[in-house]
């Protein structure tokens, strides 16, 4: 399992008390950095150092992969697990060797991909707002909410605010005020997250989205806009990275 300084004194005492067999402390120890699966060197460590663990990342690998490192997660490693982007396949062989795990979508539309989460973290401080540009911006902001439920924060969501409608947003404008950190995700002209970014003191995190026409390049025009935002400060991750939004938060709010 992971060790801090204090695991790592406990299991030391415990070889120089005998209470622990030196064969027990070498295999113990040997799973610290990471455990080598074959194909995938699983980071137990990354908690340590980032405060996060590892995610596994679903587009790539086999159902029987997915599943393999989530076990390996789950039985030497700490803190919540959480399987990203999977497909029905390999949503449905994490969830047949680890039961428990919570999907979402729970329902998914045929191709949606999923986030499955598993041993969700213990409630943590921290008033988090996601706002929408769109309601086609939703599975995005989904990935991030879904995320952020599983390192304990309690997330809310304000929709549907793009700035064809303005008015929508500032109809909001209380709780904007009053959080501790924004997440904006929008697509088209990405011009959502200036206008959060000025209204509220509270870092401002923006999630491009490839919604859009033609000329919105499938996200290119939202991430460059978000870029080049007039809003000093705004804090801006990849296209549709709902989840990089997510640990990009619970880094800001440890």
């Amino acid at each position: 399992m992971p060790m801090n300084d204090h695991d790592l004194t406990l299991l030391l005492d415990g070889v120089r008390s005998g209470s622990v067999p030196a064969d027990e402390a070498v295999t113990r120890l040997r799973r610290v950095p990471f455990a080598d699966l074959g194909f995938a060197r699983v980071d137990h460590d990354r908690a340590v150092r980032q405060g996060l663990p590892e995610a596994v990342y679903g587009p790539g690998k086999t159902p029987e992969q997915c599943a393999a490192i989530v076990a390996e997660l789950l039985d030497h490693g700490t803190g919540p697990v959480l399987l990203t982007r999977a497909d029905a396949a390999q949503v449905a062989a994490a969830l047949d060797r680890c039961p428990g795990g919570t999907p979402f979508p729970e329902a998914p539309e045929p191709g949606q991909p999923v986030i499955v989460s598993w041993r969700p973290a213990a409630r943590r401080e921290g008033k988090i707002l996601v706002v929408t540009a769109g309601t086609a911006d939703l599975p995005v902001a989904g990935e991030c909410l879904a995320t952020l439920a599983a390192y304990g924060f309690e997330p809310s969501l304000v929709p549907d605010c793009g700035v064809a409608g303005i008015h929508r947003l500032l109809a909001s404008y209380d709780e904007i005020a009053a959080a501790d950190i924004v997440v904006v995700v929008a697509g088209m002209e990405g011009a959502l997250a200036s206008v959060v970014g000025g209204l509220t003191a509270a870092p401002t995190v923006a999630v491009p989205t490839s919604v859009g026409y033609g000329a919105s390049l499938e996200g290119v025009t939202a991430l460059l806009a978000m870029l080049a935002s007039c809003a000093a400060g705004v804090t801006v991750v990849g296209i549709d990275n709902g989840f990089g939004a997510a640990c990009a938060v619970a880094r800001i709010l440890r």
